[in-house]
């Protein structure tokens, strides 16, 4: 069963725990921008060279970039029967781009699960992230500010997939194993 599905949630809401998970359930690959950038980057691609400018001066990639890269890899034998995108679409623009792109294939968006989380949950785990990881940028300041930047970007977007019936909403607080369990109900598995 094919299933093309985006994950989106704040930035400590475990995406990238629960679509490594996800992505070994439902035998589909997970696809996180971040990953592409970087294995761009990397791999000294024209795309990577054009967006480490922009990340090396700590800017947002721009969307053509951004959406070249998504459907390259998109256009992966991987991807064929399915996949989890984390971290795209981020902006209706991109909501657009992707639906473009899956019509050109014959397909569409199956699902677009939300995880939600407490802000003061996610300031929490994230200040005690940074400690671990020694970045002693992220204070609590900046992290509100990141999770208020989110709000404001990602809530046109979840009205959006609202609208089409597409939005699922699953608390993304928890136990992973029980986070899972949330997820795949929702998906209806």
């Amino acid at each position: 069963m094919s299933e093309r599905i985006i994950l989106i949630g704040p930035p400590g809401a475990g995406k990238g725990t629960q679509a490594e998970r996800l992505s070994e359930e439902l035998g589909i690959p997970a696809i996180s921008t971040g990953d592409i950038f970087r294995a761009n980057v990397k791999g000294e691609t024209e795309l990577g060279t054009t967006a480490k400018r922009y990340m090396d001066a700590g800017e947002y990639v721009p969307d053509e970039v951004t959406n070249k890269m998504i459907a390259d890899r998109l256009a992966q034998d991987d991807a064929a029967d399915g996949f989890l995108l984390d971290g795209y679409p981020r902006t209706a623009a991109q909501v657009e781009e992707l639906d473009r792109m899956l019509s050109a294939q014959g397909h569409g968006l199956d699902h677009v699960v939300e995880l939600t989380a407490d802000t003061d949950e996610v300031v929490a785990r994230l200040l005690t992230r940074s400690q671990l990881q020694g970045r002693s940028d992220d204070t609590e300041d900046v992290i509100r500010h990141r999770l208020d930047v989110y709000a404001e970007q990602t809530q046109p977007l979840t009205d959006i997939y609202a609208d089409r019936g597409l939005l699922r909403r699953v608390d993304g607080l928890g136990e992973v194993e029980e986070i899972t369990a949330r997820i795949l109900a929702a998906l209806g598995r």
